[in-house]
């Protein structure tokens, strides 16, 4: 007759070490490290939310980044932050877009860029805006 195994205890985890991180407005970036080339970066928030200026209620959308950048890059974990940093803010679809591009383009000064925000249907309408530098 064989006998059960022996279930291991599983460590304690010290999560109080950890530090919870927050929502920020505020893009890291880092060198580009082939500046001599064109090349694309894209970024997909699938979890994008903000709130209606109008209702309160929230919005959700897909975030779609593209951008060719020229001396800088922005650093992935700053920008899940700064799109995280939208959740509690009242914006039109339009203005969240735009706000958007604007930042990235302050940040990192791309060669070129492009955001879509595509948002889920609200009130029997699909909204799709796609912003775009220059």
């Amino acid at each position: 007759m064989k006998r059960p195994k022996k279930a291991l205890a599983a460590a304690p985890v010290d999560l109080a070490a950890r530090r919870r991180a927050s929502p920020a407005r505020r893009l890291e970036t880092f060198p580009n490290p082939s500046p001599q080339r064109d090349y694309e970066i894209r970024f997909e928030c699938p979890e994008f939310t903000c709130v209606c200026p109008m209702t309160g209620q929230p919005d959700f959308a897909t975030i779609r980044i593209s951008y060719t950048p020229d001396k800088e890059c922005v650093e992935l974990k700053s920008l899940k932050l700064y799109l995280w940093s939208f959740r509690d803010e009242g914006a039109f679809h339009e203005a969240v877009t735009n706000r958007i591009l604007d930042d990235l383009v302050a940040a990192v000064a791309p060669r070129k860029a492009e955001v879509v925000g595509d948002f889920f249907v609200r009130g029997g309408i699909h909204t799709v805006v796609v912003a775009r530098h220059p």
